[in-house]
């Protein structure tokens, strides 16, 4: 027979609530862990924005904004990294459980360079006042940013509601993005050849196209690990590119 301890518990269910309270200790710190990372990830959203906006207008002062809201990002990234540590360190089992707080500290290392590309597109923008581009971008430039643009609110948004069929849309929409990058760069190889575009404007252009090319293969890292984490599917590394997985087996 077992004994009951101080206040009427047995060992065993005193274990048990421990055990019960130390998981919803893990849920508590996982709920605000997971709400500071889409916190963060409307915040790159609205930098990447900014940043486009800034290269289409030619804007110098919104391109120098872009760059110093980097600092911000910088910060919640190291935050949300280490918050995430004590986490693995709680003694969680439940699969579903691990996976989540690794999808945590993989997005959040995705969103970190999403800002990081945001700002190189600033820079471009900020680093010649000389350069007189506008006419020079092809229409397919502008529907390219704004379709990356979408990609990244669609990843934040399905981050947010751990919603695989939109995270499975954004991964269906990356060889969209790199076909788009592929006519700005021909566009750009003959431009420079007929001479109607200098060789230093079309570097400036293909250094944005190739930066919103990376954000947009960040966005289906994001949106590959909110699959893992709902449902243990690995979906990148798949020959050929992404297509719907089978489950993996045990």
């Amino acid at each position: 027979m077992v004994k009951p301890l101080m206040g009427g518990y047995t060992g065993e269910e005193v274990g048990h609530l421990s055990e019960m309270s130390n998981v919803t200790e893990f849920a508590k710190r996982l709920a605000q862990l997971k709400s500071d990372l889409v916190t963060q990830g409307d915040r790159v959203t609205d930098m990447l924005l900014r940043s486009v906006e800034c290269f289409f207008d030619q804007d110098q002062d919104k391109a120098q904004t872009v760059i110093e809201a980097d600092s911000v990002i910088d910060r919640v990234d190291v935050e949300i990294e280490r918050a995430s540590i004590p986490l693995l360190a709680m003694g969680i089992t439940d699969e579903h459980q691990i996976r989540s707080v690794l999808m945590i500290v993989k997005i959040n290392n995705e969103l970190e360079r999403i800002a990081d590309c945001s700002v190189n597109i600033a820079e471009v923008v900020a680093g010649d006042e000389s350069s007189n581009y506008s006419n020079s971008i092809p229409q397919t430039f502008r529907v390219m940013a704004n379709s990356v643009v979408g990609m990244l609110r669609d990843a934040t948004r399905s981050l947010g509601n751990l919603d695989r069929n939109l995270a499975e849309q954004v991964l269906g929409f990356d060889d969209t993005v790199d076909r788009f990058k592929q006519e700005i760069v021909r566009d750009a190889q003959n431009k420079v050849a007929s001479g109607t575009l200098s060789a230093n404007i079309a570097f400036e252009l293909l250094s944005v196209a190739k930066a919103l090319e990376r954000i947009a293969d960040h966005c289906t890292n994001i949106c590959e690990q909110v699959i893992y984490s709902e449902s243990g599917m690995v979906v990148r590394h798949l020959p050929g590119g992404w297509s719907k997985p089978a489950q993996p087996s045990n």
